[in-house]
């Protein structure tokens, strides 16, 4: 005869006889909410509330603990005797209960046999004792249940209602940004957790939690946001969160896979073709405001002190929007660990707090009143001895610092200083035993718990310390070869008496494994732990553990690469370690996390070195060498010397490996280094070798690619025509949906090249057109590429309004990126804009500022032009002699490195500035507009040398420009010589000369040079 089944709810277990069956807590809660309503559905969300009533977990865990409750009760799902299954929506107890009650523990212990089917009415069972399985706590159990929790609100309600107010604040649509601050263990979470345990009661509030990891090593871009999104995706009642991403955050969204199927993310990737940076946080931001206009939303992001820099870019991006927002964004960190000058949070707060943008709430060490405060709700039935004179002795111990003083109060009841007698609690040996008795450090502290723990606590402890510090218990039981079952009873005893870990809910793999999830209390219990197990051991844990998630995430390995590299890589398995490395890499290249990116791949690179020199090594260091030179020249610019370097041993590896395809974007990467240090004949050299391998291997992208890095290149040293081919050429090419960024860029320097060519208007749509498309791609690299060359074509229209506002959008976004270069060429071309306006020091403050940043880098391509830019504001604030020596010094450069395109205009204004040096006619000629000088009412006397200077000047210009059929700049030279010419009385060969090129144009009229020109001709006539 089967023994009977009674369900003990006093003492939290199942007997089959006199047999206890083991369950953990939350299991036995779903059980006893089945049997307390029988014979009805319990759907799934109610038991889910009933279970997990302050946290999510999703119907996964639900599942978990049925299949444990029927193997435990000896069930089957499919003959059911107990628990039947209402398909989608729920479950139904269907088993006989009667209820006893028996003198166990307590009188109001209750006893419930549990039969196959029906329900008995009561029957009186003996009152024998009968043996169960003890709630084991290193505290008694008329102690608090946490002894964390009590320090939420102990001495902190003064920083409780600092939060309340800015929430308040933030519900009137004020967005908040608040740091909570602190030492190690003076309990940051925990006034944070306390806070939002205030608010979760009110439903209008969505709560987002994201936490920083240490353990991942290198960043991984956005990851405390990504977490604290996909939780809250997925948190009943939240349905709303992933629709509002899937219209207004698709790269957010696409960095959440587990939220749609396979197929959807593959087709999402697909169409987003890789994320950006600008865009994701243009996105994040647009989320925010559409869900704070409906739903306001507290986000926390724990442990700032170890974010990445992508995560605290959009902190800074949603703290400085000025639309209103209800947003209250919590973020903590430690400032010991920023007080370096490098760390990226010190710079971001700093900058947020002067403008007023962020609010810091740091926390102090416990008073010894806040102690005293904490003994009284920890004994509520009271100590016998004056709790301030215990306080007092606690806080000299502690100083006031809340983890320490846990630890000690934990420590004095453990080892009997504290004991519990007839229901009051007494001090033993009174107090100054307790001050020889207790550890002097938390480090001493923590050993002295580690020790009362079973071997095989330790053991699960060492484990999940090398999982992370949160893990799931399928990571422990693997790195232990034991049974997951085993490793979450374990957990949940030590979570039950608050000891090192707490619970986290549910994980779900994608394998289909389902475990309980779990935590450290705080990040020094798992260093501590981490750093007990030995060597040997530990390398052996990561392995097993890596192993075990690579399994279990299959084909959606690359989504965890960080976490995986970091398994491998302290399980000294390199040759695993180093393609994680990579994806790692690429992960954050989708989010444009270039430093996370450099993180990854150095790393890589360093590994390799321990791996055999074999031709597989090889072509594995090339996969790392060119995205390492990507995400340098989107960091460091492309003249930064490590570029060379990189692009150098990525080109010579793969003629070495004969590593064609790859090949082509070495030698793209090295001809960009060449092409921005000037060394133009190099530059053509390279593009020529590109050029010549895609027409070999006849790819379209290649060649999509070799067309336009030659047309630059072509157009810098005056090949107006043959680099218009080639642009042309690599815009038919880039015509696919595939190649939209390589378009733009194309279209961009087009645009350049037909201005230069005379074609005004073309130009102009040209520029309208790789604008339009690059806001479409959203690619900050090609978003700052495309608005510099259109802000330096404002300056060749001479459109100063238009230049200074592209250029201020160019300084934005460079500086939001960390695009050194184009943030330096912004500035010398914001600082003409203003000389040209009237405000000649601070333009040329700006400018020589711009200059000295943009040769920082190593970069000379734009130097002679930014020269003359300079001697150009010289001369509107009447500094001919400065801009001579600017003049002077852009020519030589120009010279040295063959640039030929801004020549003819330099010796232009070198010409203009002679002028206006030797005063030629005195007041007679001014400056005015923006290049040229025109004629007054006084005439003094002419200085014959400085006429022939500058008419040498001009006609070297023009020479120049029509051998170059530079028809623009040839209109400007020839304008300079025809007012020389006009005042020497040469007006019928001025005018002659003027004609002939004012006719050539066909559109640009409304143009200031053509303008000019017309006015000119009319003066001549």
């Amino acid at each position: 005869m089967t023994p009977a089944l009674r369900l003990d709810t006093a003492n939290e277990c199942v007997w089959r006889g006199t047999r206890a069956i083991p369950l953990t807590p939350k299991t036995f809660a779903v059980l006893r909410y089945l049997v307390e309503h029988p014979g009805r559905l319990v759907t799934k969300e109610e038991l889910l509330n009933a279970a997990w009533p302050d946290i999510y977990v999703s119907d996964a865990a639900l599942k978990v603990c049925i299949r444990r409750i029927r193997q435990a009760l000896g069930d089957q799902p499919h003959a059911s005797r107990f628990i039947e299954t209402v398909h989608w929506r729920g479950y139904r107890f269907i088993g006989k209960i009667s209820e006893t009650h028996e003198a166990v523990r307590s009188p109001e212990s209750r006893v419930r046999s549990l039969e196959k089917s029906g329900v008995q009415s009561p029957q009186p069972e003996s009152q024998e004792d009968k043996p169960c399985i003890e709630h084991s706590a290193s505290a008694p159990q008329s102690a608090i249940r946490n002894p964390q929790s009590a320090i939420g609100i102990v001495g902190r309600e003064g920083e409780l209602a600092q939060l309340q107010r800015r929430l308040e604040q933030a519900l009137r649509g004020e967005r908040q940004i608040v740091f909570v601050t602190g030492e190690l263990g003076i309990g940051k979470t925990t006034v944070v957790e306390a806070f939002l345990e205030r608010v979760a009661a009110d439903r209008g509030l969505w709560i987002a939690r994201g936490q920083c990891v240490a353990h991942h090593g290198a960043g991984e871009a956005y990851l405390p946001v990504l977490e604290a999104l996909d939780r809250l995706c997925r948190t009943p009642g939240h349905e709303r969160l992933p629709l509002l991403l899937s219209q207004h955050a698709q790269m957010w969204l696409a960095q959440m896979p587990s939220l749609m199927s396979p197929a959807d993310h593959k087709r999402l990737w697909r169409e987003l073709q890789g994320a950006t940076r600008e865009r994701m946080l243009r996105e994040m931001a647009t989320v925010v405001d559409a869900l704070a206009a409906e739903t306001p939303l507290v986000l926390v992001l724990e442990d700032l002190h170890w974010s990445d820099y992508a995560t605290l870019d959009l902190l800074s991006f949603l703290a400085r929007r000025w639309e209103p927002a209800r947003l209250l964004l919590i973020g903590t960190y430690r400032p010991v660990e920023v007080l370096s000058r490098e760390h990226p949070l010190r710079g971001v707060k700093q900058e947020l707090q002067m403008h007023g943008q962020c609010a810091e709430l740091p926390l102090e060490c416990l008073t010894e009143a806040a102690v005293a405060e904490y003994l009284a709700v920890r004994f509520p039935v009271g100590v016998q001895v004056p709790l301030q004179a215990l306080a007092r002795v606690i806080h000299q111990r502690t100083d006031g610092n809340p983890l320490f003083m846990v630890n000690v109060v934990d420590y004095l009841v453990a080892q009997g200083f504290i004991e519990q007698t007839n229901g009051r609690w007494e001090l033993q040996g009174g107090l100054d035993a307790i001050q020889i008795g207790v550890p002097a450090s938390i480090q001493q502290m923590i050993e002295t718990q580690i020790d009362r723990l079973s071997q095989e606590e330790q053991r699960v402890l060492e484990a999940a310390s090398v999982a992370g510090m949160e893990f799931s218990a399928a990571a422990v039981a693997a790195g232990l070869a034991a049974e997951v079952v085993e490793v979450e009873e374990r957990c949940e005893g030590l979570t039950r008496r608050a000891q090192f870990l707490r619970s986290r809910g549910v994980s779900e793999w994608p394998d289909g494994t389902v475990a309980a999830r779990y935590s450290f209390i705080h990040s020094l219990y798992q260093q501590a732990w981490y750093e007990r197990v030995p060597a040997g051991r530990r390398v052996h844990l990561h392995r097993r553990i890596g192993e075990r998630e690579e399994v279990a995430y299959g084909n959606r390995a690359g989504e965890i690469a960080a976490e995986l590299a970091v398994h491998f890589e302290r399980g000294r398995d390199y040759g695993r370690a180093v393609p994680y490395r990579r994806h790692a890499a690429k992960n954050a290249l989708r989010r444009c996390g270039y430093r996370e990116a450099i993180g990854h791949l150095t790393t890589g690179l360093e590994l390799l070195q321990a791996l055999p020199a074999t031709p597989e090594r090889l072509q594995q260091e090339i996969t790392l060498q060119i995205p390492l030179g990507v995400s340098l020249v989107a960091t460091k610019g492309y003249a930064a010397p490590e570029v060379e370097k990189i692009y150098t041993r990525a080109l010579e590896l793969c003629r070495q490996v004969e590593a064609t395809p790859q090949l082509c974007w070495a030698l793209w990467g090295l001809q960009g280094f060449y092409f921005v240090r000037a060394q133009l004949q190099t530059a053509r050299e390279l593009g020529e070798q590109l050029l010549s391998l895609a027409q070999r291997l006849q790819d379209p992208e290649l060649l999509g690619v070799a067309h336009y890095v030659l047309g630059p290149v072509l157009c810098s040293l005056g090949e107006l025509a043959l680099a218009r081919t080639h642009l042309e050429q690599g815009i038919a090419l880039c015509d696919s949906r595939k190649h939209r960024r390589l378009r733009v860029a194309c279209l961009s320097f087009m645009a350049r090249v037909l201005w230069a060519l005379g074609y005004l208007d073309q130009a102009r749509q040209m520029t309208q057109e790789a604008l339009a498309l690059a806001q479409e791609l959203a690619h900050p690299f090609t978003s700052v590429v495309t608005l510099g060359i259109a802000t330096l074509l404002h300056v060749a229209r001479r459109e100063a309004p238009a230049t200074q506002e592209r250029a201020q959008a160019v300084m934005t976004l460079a500086a939001e990126q960390g695009f050194v270069d184009w943030r330096a060429q912004a500035t010398v071309l914001r600082g003409w804009a203003l000389a040209e306006q009237g405000h000649g020091e601070e333009g040329i403050a700006q400018i020589r500022q711009g200059l000295t940043a943009y040769q920082a880098t190593g970069a000379e391509l734009g130097r002679p032009l930014f020269l003359g830019l300079l001697a150009d504001a010289y001369g509107k604030t009447g500094r001919a002699e400065e801009g001579l020596t600017a003049v002077t010094e852009a020519l030589a450069a120009a010279h040295k490195n063959g640039q030929r395109l801004w020549e003819a205009w330099l010796y232009r204004l070198k010409g203009e500035l002679t002028l206006q040096q030797f005063k030629v006619q005195g007041s007679r000629f001014k400056v005015q507009g923006s290049q040229h000088p025109t004629p007054s009412t006084q005439h003094p006397a002419p200085n014959t040398q400085a006429e022939a200077e500058a008419e040498a000047y001009f006609q070297q210009a023009i020479d120049l420009t029509r051998r170059q059929s530079a028809k623009s700049l040839e209109l400007r030279a020839v304008m300079s010589l025809s007012r020389l010419w006009q005042h020497q009385g040469k007006k019928k060969e001025a005018r002659r000369m003027l004609a002939e090129i004012y006719g050539w144009f066909s559109e640009g009229f409304d143009t200031a040079d053509l303008r000019e020109a017309k006015v000119l001709l009319e003066e001549l006539s």
